[in-house]
């Protein structure tokens, strides 16, 4: 490849996609990752930067449109870094992130491809991939000609793209940030600038419940009061929930410390797997409340909970499986109690109000790092675990976590991913721990994006 140089131009026949969904074509051999190509795209592309063993280059046109590329229906697709398959057919989606969960496993994990493939069920696909995400966190600033918007970073910068409206969002998003934005330029109230560090809103976040239609905004800002709230309030006087939070830092980081509320209730309520929940804006929760029903159904369906199992669920949040798992208990009448175990004070607080507002007495929330809680609990003579349920943030289980699971040496393993690598790190060392995968599958819960949660079933052997 050393005849090759930067601002070549060269015809690339695209066959896989890469972990952010770029397409892959290969040169005599030598891999270049081209934005914006899909595989079956034969393209035309210039190099833009040359590595040891793969190189970059740019889409230039397609020579010929591969049979799963379609037009993407949102107008700043390519430019916000959100959606970057946008342009492939739905099928075509879920069968890369079925392939990507598999590769991973293979490849990282040193998991045998045949052995996997009789372990794995179908992936869980949406119904409706648009209109899916209960979550939307819009930067402000203000655009080229002047005006105050709002939208989404494009990739890797923090270039607001104009975007109001976001396909994949929930549709009463544009309203609410229209008033909003009104209400700053009738005010004269300032977007925060980065550079110069001058000016008030930084960010606009909205949450709806989608089964009971609930919403909630709360303003990022970098002063402890909004001149003319109370005109703001009126605007907003549908919002069942409306904060304040205070960001005065120079940081990326898009919550602050202090959260002040300005109207309405202190939290919105949701039902998911037939468990109320109060969200208040710092809460975690699943962004797709449809995919997650099915993505906790199936760890639940894996967990195979018979009735009188004794199930700890570690990286618990606010308690989302923690309480189903309970849930499903204590409808199976024979018994068993679970525990919820989370390093977050604010998250363990919410799952203890969350399983009082469901009436769930037979589980317990503990606020502890997992490598020191679980050997002190089986030390103290507490009842052995029978399941333990992970779903740990993108980076996985730390190494210290790992060994005191193993330790611990419950029957059965489930482990909820959102980042296929690190899942087929850990696996291994689970399997290396004497643990074996019985069933996994992908479930995706964020459609349009290259993102894929994973949900898989681990038994002692």
């Amino acid at each position: 490849m050393n005849e090759l140089k930067k601002n070549d131009i060269i015809t690339l026949q695209i066959s896989d996609l890469g972990t952010e969904g770029e397409g892959i074509g290969k040169l005599d051999g030598f891999p270049f990752f081209v934005k914006g190509a899909i595989p079956g795209d034969e393209i035309e592309a210039g190099i833009t930067k040359l590595k040891k063993n793969y190189g970059y280059a740019r889409l230039i046109r397609i020579i010929r449109a591969s049979e799963d590329r379609v037009q993407a229906s949102c107008p700043v697709f390519g430019k916000c870094g959100g959606c970057r398959i946008m342009h492939m057919s739905y099928p075509a989606q879920l069968a890369y992130k079925e392939k990507k969960v598999v590769e991973n496993l293979v490849r990282i994990g040193g998991f045998d491809r045949d052995e996997l493939s009789v372990k794995k069920d179908s992936i869980l696909g949406m119904e409706e991939p648009f209109r899916y995400r209960n979550k939307a966190v819009y930067p402000v600033a203000r655009g080229k000609d002047g005006h105050i918007c709002a939208g989404f970073f494009a990739a890797r910068t923090h270039e607001v793209i104009e975007c109001e409206d976001c396909l994949i969002g929930a549709a009463e998003n544009a309203d609410i940030i229209k008033r909003i934005l009104g209400w700053m330029e009738e005010y004269g109230i300032e977007p925060y600038d980065e550079v110069s560090r001058k000016g008030l809103i930084r960010h606009i976040f909205i949450r709806k419940a989608f089964a009971t239609g609930q919403l909630q905004v709360c303003l990022i800002a970098t002063g402890q009061k909004l001149p003319h709230s109370d005109e703001l309030l009126n605007k907003l006087s549908d919002i069942t929930s409306v904060w304040l939070n205070v960001n005065d830092e120079n940081t990326n980081v898009i919550f602050g410390k202090k959260t002040l509320l300005l109207g309405g209730k202190e939290y919105i309520e949701d039902v998911l797997l037939d468990i109320k929940f109060r969200i208040s804006p710092l809460s975690f929760y699943q962004v797709n409340p449809t995919q997650t029903h099915k993505l906790y159904g199936a760890a639940l369906d894996y967990a195979d909970l018979k009735g009188g199992e004794y199930v700890w669920d570690i990286c618990c949040g606010i308690g989302t499986i923690t309480l189903a798992a309970a849930d499903r208990l204590k409808k199976l009448g024979r018994g068993g109690r679970v525990l919820g175990l989370e390093i977050v004070p604010e998250a363990i607080e919410n799952a203890k109000e969350n399983a009082g507002l469901n009436d769930l007495d037979n589980v317990e929330f503990v606020c502890a790092p997992a490598e020191d809680y679980l050997p002190e609990r089986i030390k103290s003579g507490s009842e052995h675990p029978d399941v333990i349920i992970v779903d740990p943030p993108r980076a996985g289980l730390e190494r210290p976590a790992i060994d005191a699971i193993l330790a611990v040496s419950p029957s059965k393993i489930v482990y909820v991913s959102c980042d296929p690598a690190t899942l087929a790190r850990d696996l291994r060392l689970l399997a290396d721990g004497g643990y074996s995968i019985e069933h996994f599958r992908a479930c995706d819960m964020f459609a349009q994006t290259a993102h894929c949660e994973t949900v898989v079933s681990l038994s002692r052997v």
